[in-house]
């Protein structure tokens, strides 16, 4: 990995992607393979024990096939070879059975998905502590006054809570996505070399080959690849909803802002020049990351246009493409749980911000409760002056319109933070209520 890797990924994604691990699944796709044949008659039971022993990374020369792959053009040719020469010390008998009636897409494409199937385990459970954090949050915070900005203006008052809760939603929705594909995602690739199986490739050797590695049996799905780039954007989605929550941490945090903070730290969010900064590092992580997902994305699905039975060049394109999307998506999930595990709030600072308009936060307040008595268009247009007026005089809105003779019995309280939330409180609990029961569910 990079001088970067542990700013932006996963130390424990990482390992799982290594090129050692990654051989290692390889080998177990020529075990599981040896196994079902040995089982269906087609190798002898010898044969596949002998196989199946020497199916260890460990006896592999992985900086070797490394430099092998470039001939071949895959991983799995020269792996082939390596392990061949391997059980031939063992058994020259058992050498002749190496990966029998197989293509090397059969085992690159059913090996990545089995590692995609442990990333996505890996992805699960970091999902629900992830879940759980911005529950709490949102339930800690659902009374919480704060601004409401759009077009990243001050609008009116919602809910720190409710913001979160959103939050929430939107993790939730990736989560449900991600479960939902596994039965598309999970399945092997055995069909040999262009997709119509072969004597020692049958259905039955196929079911239990399926069997052995706990995966579904499909057939050929060389050069459709509809269910990889369908993982990938799954995973853009989720790390674009990640890179929102940062995003929106990130302005929180801007000095003139001040309402929410990362966690602190010895020497974390510093600058090398100005001693006063506590920069949003690990905000700056994950929008990096939500910034270069996209394009990988955008690369899987200009892959798809494979031709007749296996292609040349675009089933190799995916290759590193889709491991760097599960890598950042890790990184991304990973940082998100210490950001929001570790978020600190200041609710004065909150309460402050609303104030600092003078009162024109509360400004459709007055225009809604106007307009009961003359009408919306009429309403909007006293205000709307009333709010000029207020800004070029620097005046409060509410001194502005006693001056103006505009009253209304509930005046004090439509300028009254807590009484322009909406229905911010009520929204949050109905998302709570709404997460608790699908916990129950899982």
């Amino acid at each position: 990995m990079s001088l970067y890797s542990g700013l932006f990924y996963s130390n424990e994604v990482n390992e799982l992607f290594s090129d050692k691990n990654t051989v290692g699944y390889m080998l177990k796709v020529e075990a599981a393979l040896a196994q079902s044949q040995a089982k269906h008659g087609v190798i002898s039971q010898e044969a596949a024990q002998v196989i199946v022993g020497c199916c260890n990374p460990e006896m592999i020369d992985i900086e070797k096939l490394k430099n092998e792959i470039k001939l071949g053009g895959n991983a799995a040719i020269p792996l082939v070879k390596a392990l061949t020469k391997v059980v031939k010390n063992n058994s020259f008998e058992a050498s002749k059975f190496v990966h029998l009636g197989a293509t090397s897409q059969d085992i690159v494409d059913t090996a990545t998905v089995l590692q995609i199937r442990d990333f996505v385990d890996w992805l699960d459970k970091k999902l629900e502590i992830f879940i759980t954090e911005l529950v709490r949050i949102s339930e800690k915070y659902k009374n919480t006054v704060m601004v409401g900005r759009t077009l990243l203006q001050q609008a009116r008052p919602i809910t720190f809570g409710l913001k979160t809760a959103l939050w929430l939603e939107g993790i939730e929705r990736s989560f449900a996505r991600i479960r939902e594909m596994k039965e598309r995602l999970f399945v092997i690739q055995l069909s040999g070399a262009v997709g119509s199986q072969n004597a020692n490739i049958t259905d039955e050797i196929c079911l239990t080959f399926s069997s052995i590695l706990k995966l579904k049996k499909a057939n050929s799905w060389q050069s459709e690849r509809d269910n990889f780039n369908e993982l990938a954007s799954k995973l853009g989605i989720l790390v674009g909803t990640l890179g929102k929550i940062a995003k929106d941490v990130s302005l929180l945090m801007q000095t003139e802002v001040g309402e929410v903070f990362e966690s602190a730290g010895e020497g974390k969010g510093g600058s090398s020049t100005m001693p006063h900064k506590r920069n949003p590092v690990t905000c700056a992580a994950i929008l990096a990351n939500a910034t270069r997902t996209p394009h990988l994305v955008g690369s899987m699905l200009l892959s798809m246009g494979q031709e007749h039975e296996r292609s040349a060049g675009l089933w190799h394109a995916e290759w590193e493409v889709l491991s760097e999307i599960m890598l950042l998506t890790g990184g991304s999930v990973e940082k998100s749980i210490d950001l929001i595990s570790g978020l600190e709030v200041d609710e004065k600072r909150m309460l402050h911000n609303i104030e600092i308009t003078k009162g024109l936060i509360f400004a459709e307040n007055v225009s809604l409760a106007l307009a009961t008595k003359m009408g919306k268009i009429q309403a909007h247009e006293i205000v709307e002056k009333a709010c000029k007026t207020a800004i070029s005089k620097k005046k409060h809105l509410k001194e502005v319109l006693l001056e103006n003779n505009i009253e209304l019995e509930n005046l004090d309280e439509l300028f009254m933070p807590e009484n322009s939330i909406g229905n911010s409180i009520e929204i949050v609990d109905a998302i709570l209520l709404s997460q608790s029961r699908k916990d129950a569910e899982l």
